[in-house]
């Protein structure tokens, strides 16, 4: 059997405002040191919808399937997998304990095939706390929350 390549992303979401102009940035490194960034800037977004577009545009990146390990600030993102609050939304018709919707459907659904995809295990990384990685893809968030002319970010109705 084929092993698969082994890929370190880390991933953050930043926002001027929650709503207000956000980005992502990611960093991606193999097994062969390799490194890959990427970030793109929204305008009217949130923190948590910057937080997903990263994981998205990460996993998105890969060519093939692959062993992923993915740090990421954002406890939303982690707790939606490793609490399993993804699986109890999708029971439950996309809705929380309290029966209201779940926010960002839109790149929920978008972000979960990825994940079949590969076989991705979330790590939590406290943000802002010396991790080199995180602090790169900080920068790399922010940076793209401020360029000019952003797109808006499409939510699904």
């Amino acid at each position: 059997m084929t092993r698969k390549p082994h890929i370190t992303i880390y991933t953050d979401g930043a926002c001027s405002g929650n709503p207000g102009p956000g980005g992502y940035g990611v960093v991606m490194m193999d097994s062969e040191g390799r490194r890959r960034e990427l970030s793109e800037g929204f305008r009217n977004t949130t923190n948590n919808r910057m937080e997903l577009r990263g994981v998205i545009a990460a996993l998105e990146a890969l060519k093939k399937p692959c062993d992923v390990t993915l740090y990421t600030d954002s406890q939303y993102v982690v707790n939606a997998f490793n609490k399993g609050w993804l699986v109890s939304w999708q029971k439950k018709g996309w809705r929380k304990a309290d029966k209201s919707p779940v926010l960002n459907i839109d790149l929920w659904q978008r972000l979960l095939p990825l994940t079949n995809d590969h076989n991705v295990e979330f790590r939590w990384t406290r943000g802002h706390a010396g991790d080199t990685e995180n602090e790169r893809c900080d920068v790399l968030a922010v940076q793209a929350a401020q360029m000019s002319g952003l797109p808006e970010d499409r939510r699904a109705v």
